[in-house]
C-alpha cells in the first residue's frame, strides 16, 4: 500500500488492488488572486472603493467557513422552530451571509457594530459561537445573554444587539459613534437597518446630528427587497437608499458578493477615520425565508424568484465558484469544511436542547452593571426577586 498523505486525498486502486493516497499539497494551490467586483454606485463621491479585489486562499477559507456555519446555523434554527423548541419572533439571515461576512472582513475587532433583530449572523461574526446562539434562541442557561434575550436580543465583545424596535437602534448607533469620537480612539460605529426601517424619522434625526458632528459612523441600509411583506417599490417612493442622507455620501454596493461588501466597507470606514464624517451604505442583497419564521415567505413573492436569485447570485456559491475556478481550493477541502461546519450545528444544536433553562432566581439579574445585589418587584408587591450582577 502507498500512501501519499496530504491536504485532501483522494482514494484510488491501482492495478495490484491496493489502496493510494493521491493528493495535492498546499502548493498546489494558488495563494492569492485578484478579481473583478462590480462597480459600486456613488452619491457626493468624486472616488469610490477599487473595481477589483485581492484575495488569499486562506481569507477565502475564512470567508466561506463563516458564511457556510451562519447559513447551517439559520437551517438549524429553522428546523428547531418548526419542532417548537424554539419559540417567539424568530427572524433568519440566510441568503445576506456575504453583508455580515464582508463587513467583519473590513473593520476590527475593536470597531463596534449594532443591528436590527435579524441579528444571528452578527452575532456570530462578533465572535459569539453557534452553542451559545442556539442556547439563546432555546431560551437555555447557556445562551449568550444568558436564555433572557431570545432571537433578537443577542450581545457581544463592542456589539451591542439584536434590536427589537424597527430602526430604534439607528439612534444609538449615532450615540457609539459620538462615544468614539468623544474618546478619541480612531473607532467606527458601524449602525446596520433594513430598507423597511429606511423611512424611519429617527433615521433622518440621526443623519443629521452625525453629519453636524462629523461622527465616524457608517449608516448601512441591508436593502433585501421586501419590509416585511411589501416591496421597496410600494413602501419607498424613493428606493435609492443610499442617496438617503442627501448631504452625506453614499455608496450602493452589491451585497451578494463578499468581496464588493468587504472593500466598500473598508473604504466607508476609511472615509470615517480620515474624520470626514459619516458615510450611508446600501448593500442591495436577499433573504430566502420569510420576514420571520411566521411569513412564508411566498405571499408577496413567487418560489421562482427565490430559486432565480439562488440559483445565479447565492453569495456562498459565489465566492465557491471564484475558489474553485482560481484553484484556490479543492472540491474535496470545501467538502470537508461543510462536514465539520454540520457536525459542530448538530452539536451545538445538541447543547442548545439539553441545557437547563435558568432558574426563576435568575429573571431580574443582570439588570445592572457591578452593583450591589437589590430587590425586584415581581408581578404583585408580595413578591420579590433579587438582582445581582
Amino acid at each position: 500500500v502507498v500512501e501519499l498523505l496530504t491536504t485532501d486525498g483522494l482514494w484510488l486502486r491501482g492495478s495490484s488492488g491496493a489502496r493510494v493516497v493521491v493528493s495535492r499539497s498546499f502548493a498546489d494551490f494558488t495563494p492569492q488572486a485578484t478579481f473583478e467586483i462590480k462597480k459600486c454606485d456613488l452619491h457626493r463621491l468624486e472616488d469610490g472603493p477599487p473595481l477589483e479585489a485581492e484575495l488569499t486562499r486562506d481569507q477565502a477559507l475564512q470567508y466561506y467557513r463563516t458564511m457556510q456555519t451562519v447559513r447551517r446555523m439559520e437551517l438549524k434554527a429553522d428546523q428547531l422552530y418548526k419542532q417548537k423548541i424554539i419559540r417567539g419572533f424568530c427572524h433568519l439571515y440566510d441568503g445576506q451571509e456575504a453583508c455580515a461576512v464582508g463587513i467583519e472582513a473590513a473593520i476590527t475587532p475593536s470597531d463596534h457594530l449594532i443591528t436590527s433583530y435579524r441579528a444571528h449572523g452578527y452575532t456570530y461574526t462578533r465572535g459569539v459561537s453557534v452553542k451559545a446562539i442556539l442556547a439563546e434562541l432555546t431560551g437555555r442557561k447557556g445562551g449568550v445573554a444568558k436564555g433572557k434575550g431570545g432571537s433578537m436580543h443577542m450581545y457581544g465583545h463592542h456589539f451591542y444587539g439584536g434590536n427589537g424596535i424597527v430602526g430604534a437602534q439607528v439612534p444609538l448607533g449615532a450615540g457609539i459613534a459620538l462615544a468614539c469620537q468623544y474618546q478619541g480612539n480612531n473607532q467606527i460605529c458601524v449602525t446596520l437597518y433594513g430598507d423597511g426601517a429606511a423611512n424611519q424619522g429617527q433615521l433622518f434625526e440621526s443623519f443629521n446630528m452625525a453629519a453636524l458632528w462629523k461622527l465616524p459612523c457608517i449608516f448601512i441600509c441591508e436593502n433585501n427587497k421586501y419590509g416585511m411583506g411589501t416591496s421597496v417599490e410600494r413602501a419607498s417612493a424613493c428606493t435609492d437608499y443610499y442617496k438617503r442622507g442627501d448631504y452625506i455620501p453614499g455608496i450602493k454596493v452589491d451585497g451578494m458578493d463578499v468581496l464588493c461588501v468587504r472593500e466598500a466597507t473598508k473604504f466607508a470606514a476609511d472615509y470615517c477615520r480620515a474624520g470626514k464624517g459619516p458615510i450611508v451604505m446600501e448593500l442591495e442583497t436577499y433573504r430566502y425565508h420569510g420576514h420571520s419564521m411566521s411569513d412564508p415567505g411566498v405571499s408577496y413573492r413567487t418560489r421562482e424568484e427565490i430559486q432565480e436569485v439562488r440559483s445565479k447570485s447565492d453569495p456562498i456559491s459565489l465566492l465557491k465558484d471564484r475558489m474553485l475556478s482560481s484553484n484556490m481550493a479543492s472540491v474535496e477541502e470545501l467538502k470537508e469544511i461543510d462536514i465539520a461546519i454540520r457536525k459542530e450545528v448538530e452539536d451545538a444544536a445538541q447543547f442548545a436542547t439539553l441545557d437547563p433553562e435558568p432558574s426563576l432566581e435568575e429573571l431580574c439579574s443582570h439588570i445592572y452593571q457591578n452593583s450591589p445585589p437589590l430587590e425586584v418587584r415581581g408581578t404583585h408587591p408580595w413578591a420579590k426577586l433579587k438582582s445581582s450582577y
